[in-house]
């Protein structure tokens, strides 16, 4: 092996030359491998393989669900979580600028396919028209989806003339448009009606909005014009009946605790029966005994609260919130407002929707059917929250080294 120097810098060559070269590169101050953020990767990856393992012991007994095989569930969730992975990571390679420039196509695209909800295509699944079924025992939630196309579409818009050098923070004109490009995915998941879904959406245009430095006096009016909407909604009759039963059953824990009231009596008792410690992994005798219902999906929480103990339920807690802090960090570093707010987007969906689950099985929140963000079992889910993982990734990456 000889080496020379070049441009003042020590050149190694030889045999062993080009592995050097291609290491010192991947570990480089520079590289994507030493810019990616590792602790929200971890974490994101901790709580998916959690959920493998909850969900696996939620759905090995139900014969009736898995066609005979007790691995059915667990494999299709790994397999979601793989895919989702490679979302994330042809996010990252897309680059937020070029992902800036496809904003528009993603917004449309994600309109679109929650139209072909309320087209022949849509299916209805647990009382809500919100599915499309591919078939195959496949199917997507669009709404997952909706929620990305909205949070890149009103950043591009609120970050266009701040970003440009033409205002500090957005005007109200730049707002108004944020608002009405928020208001089309809103309107055609209340027409299914998926109440879930419109819940967070509403509290991502509050993140949004909030991380633009926008004027709080839309914030304000937005507060307002929301408890109105609630109102109206309630009045107007577009709640399917099974939502008014669950939102009594909320006001009313003790109302028809065999029907509305099961899922939720049954979801405290599971976790109420954990302790500290928990019985232990799958050996929890209400999942077991498949007391309660679409455990897999809405309620697995409580065989982390059965199962884990509340020394488990912390544990998932404590990644949720490395998410979510890192995440915070990105949007605080992020180098133009359009990344602010991807990020504070971001954040108030994955914050909501993980609190909306976590408090329903708890019975402090009222029953929505949104699944736990990394944990529950759902390809559409699992998909949409690793894209977010790579936008987060994204924004971080091309952040000056200095930061």
């Amino acid at each position: 092996m000889t080496a020379g120097l070049s441009a003042g810098k020590l050149r190694v060559t030889g045999r062993f030359g080009p592995q050097q070269s291609g290491l010192r590169r991947l570990v480089a101050r520079d590289s994507p491998f030493r810019r990616t953020d590792w602790p929200l990767l971890l974490a994101a990856t901790g709580l998916s393989l959690i959920g493998a393992l909850l969900v696996y012991s939620a759905t090995r007994g139900r014969t009736a669900l898995t066609h005979g095989d007790p691995q059915y569930f667990l494999q299709r969730h790994l397999v979601n979580l793989v895919v989702g992975m490679v979302l994330g990571a042809g996010t990252v390679l897309l680059g937020g600028r070029r992902l800036r420039g496809v904003a528009p196509f993603v917004y449309i695209g994600s309109v679109l396919l929650l139209l072909a909800v309320l087209s022949p295509l849509g299916s209805t699944v647990n009382g809500a028209h919100s599915w499309i079924v591919l078939g195959g025992g496949f199917s997507i939630q669009p709404a997952e989806f909706g929620k990305i196309g909205m949070i890149l579409a009103m950043a591009m818009v609120l970050a266009a003339r701040v970003d440009a050098g033409e205002r500090e923070h957005p005007d109200h004109r730049s707002v108004g448009q944020a608002l009405l490009v928020a208001l089309v995915p809103m309107v055609v998941v209340l027409a299914q009606p998926d109440l879930g879904s419109i819940m967070v959406m509403v509290v991502i245009v509050m993140g949004c909005l909030l991380a633009s430095g926008a004027s709080h006096r839309w914030i304000a009016g937005l507060v307002g014009a929301g408890l109105l909407g609630c109102v109206v909604i309630w009045q107007a009759g577009v709640l399917s009946q099974y939502q008014i039963n669950r939102f009594a059953a909320f006001a009313n824990p003790a109302l028809d605790p065999a029907g509305t009231g099961y899922n939720t009596s049954q979801a405290r008792i599971a976790i109420g029966s954990g302790g500290l410690l928990g019985k232990g992994l799958f050996h929890g005798t209400q999942t077991g005994g498949q007391f309660v219902p679409e455990q897999q999906t809405d309620f697995v929480f409580t065989v982390a609260g059965e199962e884990l103990g509340f020394v488990g339920c912390l544990v998932i807690l404590g990644l949720l919130g490395v998410v979510l802090w890192r995440a915070c960090r990105i949007a605080r570093l992020a180098t133009d407002l359009y990344g602010t707010i991807v990020a504070g987007g971001i954040i108030a969906w994955i914050a909501f929707q993980a609190f909306e689950n976590i408090g329903m099985t708890l019975g402090i929140m009222p029953v929505t059917g949104l699944p736990l963000p990394f944990v529950s079992y759902g390809g559409s889910s699992m998909f949409a929250v690793w894209i977010a993982v790579g936008l987060l990734q994204s924004i971080r990456i091309q952040r000056p080294l200095s930061a």
